[in-house]
């Protein structure tokens, strides 16, 4: 049984003051202002039709947006943190003077980004690098105090998606949180989210294995966020395109949620949304 603090510290998120419940799993709708990542790559990338994006993800039941400026795919293009703020804009600032209760994740992993993010107005630091790619990152998260989501991926831009072979994935990923999460907390960063990281560096069964395994990541401590929507490792065994495997994304979004997931990333909000109102009946 857990007391009263771990509690307290894993469904709850303090986001600029504002105390996030978790105790029934949040949707984390993506808005990508990329023209070319994988699946929507151009369909977003100027301020009236990411707008409308994400309004219709708050309608579907998206409680957080996360803003993605630079695609992470393989051989996507690199962009520098001036390059990504150029990007952002004002998309910040307008989605929260239109929907200003809407909670606001950026996804990046440039200090400088991140502190452009949060004078426009962010509520999460949503790091795909571990703080491995920017030294600066962790002085950034425990200087603005917001919650930031700690991702296992391979140490460096260039090796992110090279396959590993792990001898065994769930205890790698966890001797990772560890030590990450004692350097974060150090510093000051006090609300974590622990993303395992699917999609990067990771075998199609070492994946697999880790969506049987949700139950034994995160050692309890901390709420776990699960981003599987249109990955190579669901659609690629299959056969199919990123934007065909709905129902069998669902139903391991479904397994997530009874091993204790708190957090999913999706680009198909209303469709996560029946399988959290199912999980919850």
């Amino acid at each position: 049984m857990q007391n009263n603090s771990s509690l307290v510290n894993y469904h709850s998120l303090n986001c600029n003051g504002r105390i996030v419940d978790l105790s029934s799993p949040k949707i984390m709708g993506i808005l990508n202002l990329t023209p070319d990542s994988f699946s929507d790559g151009g369909k977003f990338n100027n301020e009236t039709s990411a707008m409308k994006h994400a309004e219709q993800l708050l309608k579907e039941g998206a409680e957080i947006i996360d803003i993605g400026p630079q695609s992470t795919r393989p051989n996507a293009e690199f962009l520098s943190s001036e390059d990504e703020i150029k990007r952002i804009g004002n998309i910040i600032s307008l989605i929260k003077k239109e929907f200003p209760k809407t909670l606001i994740s950026l996804d990046t992993f440039y200090a400088e980004t991140v502190k452009f993010g949060y004078n426009e107005g962010i509520d999460i630091i949503n790091d795909i690098s571990g703080g491995q790619f920017d030294g600066k990152m962790f002085e950034a998260a425990a200087e603005t105090k917001l919650p930031y989501i700690l991702m296992h991926v391979n140490s460096s831009y260039e090796t992110m998606h090279e396959k590993i072979k792990f001898q065994d994935i769930t205890l790698s990923v966890n001797r990772y949180f560890s030590e990450k999460t004692k350097e974060l907390l150090e510093k000051g960063v006090n609300d974590i989210i622990l993303d395992p990281g699917f999609g990067f560096g990771k075998t199609v069964e070492d994946q697999m294995k880790m969506i049987d395994e949700v139950k034994y990541l995160g050692f309890d401590k901390f709420p776990l966020l699960i981003g599987i929507s249109r990955k190579s490792f669901i659609y690629k065994p299959l056969g199919k395109s990123p934007l065909d495997i709905n129902e069998e994304t669902q139903k391991l979004h479904l397994k997530v949620l009874k091993q204790g997931a708190k957090i999913l990333r999706v680009h198909d909000v209303a469709a996560a949304k029946k399988t959290v109102e199912e999980f919850l009946r």
